[in-house]
């Protein structure tokens, strides 16, 4: 039998992806260990749908192309807004020295990535420029890096199937980091303590604010009116650092623009709790539908070109992107509870997406207490800073991995 391609187009996807969020709150709900292990409903049901198109895939009756790019830019954007309008001017302050040691740890572990590929592929007798594709190109950069770098290593003489490689590793490192952030959040937060004591500073919050916040349609209507004017900001921002001939990732520029907003309605005092925890709401709405598509979208069955070798090599790299986060990234950003929401973050970026980063610490930070602090961190870093550092360890690695090949 003939497999039938289903072109699914934007609205399609929209519906597959609340499905999938509906879904997995339904399985987080008869299964409590999900809940128990922070596990996000975008991620559980998101997956489980991709897994049944796997399934209808391998028994040849369809195979389904998603058309979502355009919209899923348009959510990413809002929820880079809305987290840029969530840090207000003290925030800012206190993140600085935060960025500049994520920073460095995010360029650190990019870097023993691509070492540790090429040193373990050197081991299982892989080619160089095939087992860098299990490195930082895929996982700290993600589907993007992967396309986009895969080309240039076949531009200095490697074999065609390194585009596949770095496209199934990019699907691996989405889908480990989105399984591991939840567990591995819990188990930093229980293993030093900080369980009871974000429980009660977050209802000491609650009770402090419950006669304060109240969400009306007002406030909803202003919060996505904001942050539309945030993305609006962040375009012209993204064209005019174009105009220079430099480049920045336009939900970056959208941060920007949030950032902007939000210092606009602190100096004319217009940031009440009600307005604040709206665009919080339109933001965890916009991250939740950009998971959820992006998940589904996954075509699991990428994964089956990866042979034994290369299933070791990426396996090596999530113990050792996982080491790396608990040892060195929780402990030099404090080692308190903000540190370990942005641990969780840094493993969410770095084994291959900024969402998955947010959705996993999002799914965290409501068992215990929100961190502001590491919704702002954490997207500065990942979602801007780690590119461009990422891009320049690249560049250095493929060299090094074409005269391993004797390709230079």
């Amino acid at each position: 039998m003939e497999r039938v391609v289903v072109e699914m187009g934007m609205f399609e996807t929209l519906l597959l992806a609340v499905v999938g969020i509906y879904l997995g709150d339904l399985l987080r709900e008869k299964f409590p260990i999900l809940k128990k292990y922070c596990l996000p409903a975008a991620v559980v049901g998101g997956t489980t749908i991709s897994i049944i198109t796997l399934i209808l895939y391998y028994l040849n009756i369809l195979e389904p192309n998603f058309d979502f790019k355009i919209v899923n830019t348009l959510f990413y954007c809002l929820f880079f807004a809305a987290s840029g309008a969530g840090a207000s001017m003290a925030l800012l302050k206190k993140g600085g020295k935060l960025v500049l040691i994520f920073a460095a740890l995010a360029a650190l572990l990019a870097a023993l990535q691509n070492a540790l590929a090429l040193g373990v592929g050197n081991v299982l007798k892989v080619d160089p420029m095939i087992s860098l594709m299990t490195g930082s190109i895929p996982l700290t950069g993600g589907h993007g890096n992967a396309a986009s770098f895969a080309p240039e290593a076949i531009k200095l003489g490697a074999p065609a199937a390194v585009t596949e490689v770095a496209i199934a590793s990019a699907t691996f490192g989405l889908i480990s980091g989105s399984i591991l952030g939840g567990p591995f959040g819990t188990f930093v937060v229980k293993r030093f303590g900080f369980e009871n004591a974000a429980l009660q500073d977050n209802q000491k919050k609650l009770t402090e604010t419950a006669q304060e916040i109240f969400v009306n349609k007002r406030n909803m209507l202003q919060a996505v009116n904001l942050l539309v004017i945030s993305c609006g900001i962040g375009q012209i921002i993204f064209l005019i650092i174009q105009h220079f001939g430099k480049n920045i990732p336009i939900h970056v520029c959208a941060m920007f623009g949030g950032i902007l907003v939000r210092i606009f309605l602190d100096k004319t005092k217009r940031a009440s709790d009600s307005l604040l925890e709206s665009l919080d709401i339109v933001g965890e709405f916009s991250l939740a539908l950009f998971v959820a598509m992006s998940i589904v979208s996954m075509k699991l069955w990428e994964l089956a070109g990866l042979g034994l070798s290369l299933i070791i090599l990426l396996m090596v790299q999530v113990v050792m992107i996982l080491i790396f986060v608990y040892f060195l990234t929780f402990r030099l950003l404090g080692k308190n509870y903000d540190s370990a929401i942005m641990a969780v973050g840094h493993l969410g970026f770095g084994t291959g997406a900024v969402p998955v980063s947010m959705t996993t610490m999002k799914t965290v930070c409501d068992k215990y207490r929100y961190s502001r602090i590491a919704f702002f961190v954490v997207p500065v870093i990942g979602g801007f800073i780690s590119n461009i550092t990422n891009a320049l360890i690249i560049t250095k690695f493929l060299n090094i991995a074409a005269k391993m090949s004797g390709l230079m």
